[in-house]
């Protein structure tokens, strides 16, 4: 049986996902939630579940590709934006088959990469937590606010066009300031960001990943400027936790 990833790359598979590497965080909790027991190995940065206990093999950018190897798994999960060309196409010339979810643009974009992976690779029936948050952010809300929206410091990016995470705000009534931007993560100065106070931007947004933006460290740069911590997962992950994420986030803004 052969598949093909979002990239239109064939996964020459040969029956259901029984031993998976995943790459990326997001997918290791989607995968493991849905079919428990499956992975078989997952990177140092993969934080849920909790309990997940399985080998680790690095980072998401630089994953430690010969203990991938060593692992033989059935299958590899990666993502286009999350994970370097080069070790996809390493893990594939020794032929591992390697599922490339693409960089999801949108909520439905990126459930709907989930449910080819889980019904197609895994072989699984829709999970109830995916038809859940189908449900839950269908919704796109009017918008209440203008935000800007840092993902990293030193240098600051910011999330621009195009980008699951300015998606996510924008289905509970936050519009990014930099969706119109012909990057999808511009790294504008700070003296660049403080003028959108003073123009066209009335929130800041700070999550907690991948930068740990904190109340000591974020807001003071910004110090006429209203904002809003965030869980980093609620506003990137894609998978189970978009379910609670959809309430988070509501109730984070509605105390505004």
């Amino acid at each position: 049986m052969t598949l093909v990833d979002d990239l239109g790359e064939p996964v020459p598979v040969t029956g259901p996902a029984s031993r998976v590497v995943s790459l990326v965080p997001s997918l290791t909790e989607a995968v493991e939630v849905s079919a428990p027991g499956r992975l078989a190995g997952a990177t140092d940065y993969c934080t849920h579940p909790s309990t997940l206990d399985v080998p680790r093999v690095g980072g998401s950018k630089y994953p430690k590709i010969d203990e991938v190897l060593d692992l033989a798994p059935d299958l590899v999960l990666a993502n286009s934006e999350e994970n370097r060309p080069e070790d996809v196409e390493r893990l594939r010339a020794n032929g591992i088959p390697v599922w490339v979810m693409a960089a999801a643009a949108s909520v439905p974009a990126a459930l709907g990469s989930l449910r080819r992976i889980l019904t197609q690779a895994y072989e699984l029936e829709e999970p109830g937590w995916l038809v859940e948050a189908e449900e839950l952010w269908r919704e796109v809300r009017p918008v209440r606010f203008h935000a800007v929206v840092p993902v990293w410091r030193k240098p600051w990016i910011v999330l621009g066009r195009e980008t699951f995470g300015g998606d996510v705000l924008r289905r509970v009534g936050v519009a990014n300031v930099y969706a119109a931007s012909e990057e999808r993560y511009p790294r504008p100065d700070v003296g660049e960001l403080r003028a959108h106070f003073a123009a066209d931007a009335d929130l800041l947004v700070l999550p907690d990943e991948p930068y740990l933006f904190t109340e000591e460290d974020g807001p003071d740069h910004f110090p006429d400027a209203r904002y809003v911590l965030v869980s980093g997962r609620h506003l990137t992950w894609y998978g189970p936790s978009l379910v609670e994420a959809h309430a988070a986030l509501t109730e984070t803004l509605s105390e505004l």
